[in-house]
């Protein structure tokens, strides 16, 4: 139904959620974090059902708990840098396009065979790592 009156319509930031964590996970401050299949944030890691989300503004021990039993504050919608991975590297040709995930702190040019999931959109390449949005 349409509204008939003025409405409190509640928000939340965007910038910076509490995600659910995955069963048997410690996500590190500064962590690459993603979803995995079922929604709960977990490390970023080689794998194909892996939801890029943001950093970790915390750290958070759930290796003893159930998926949801603990949160972690992560930070979406901002460019954060990542390692380059040193095999697969991100080049400055990367810039605009997707790279992938491979670990909580590493990104690389490529899917790894089908193997790794998107991270995000390059947005700068520097000698120490890959700005990715």
């Amino acid at each position: 139904m349409a509204l008939i009156a003025d409405r409190n319509t509640q928000m939340k930031d965007g910038d910076l959620l509490p995600v659910p964590v995955a069963a048997a996970v410690k996500i590190f401050a500064g962590a690459l974090v993603a979803a995995n299949a079922t929604g709960y944030a977990t490390p970023g890691a080689v794998a194909t059902t892996l939801t890029y989300l943001g950093r970790a503004e915390e750290t958070v021990d759930n290796i003893a708990g159930a998926a949801g039993a603990k949160t972690v504050l992560v930070r979406f919608r901002k460019a954060f840098k990542w390692l380059n991975h040193g095999a697969d590297p991100v080049t400055q040709a990367s810039m605009g396009k997707v790279c992938y995930i491979v670990d909580d702190q590493t990104v690389a040019l490529t899917n790894g065979t089908a193997t790794r999931s998107a991270a995000g959109i390059v947005v700068g390449v520097d000698a120490d790592g890959v700005w990715v949005r």
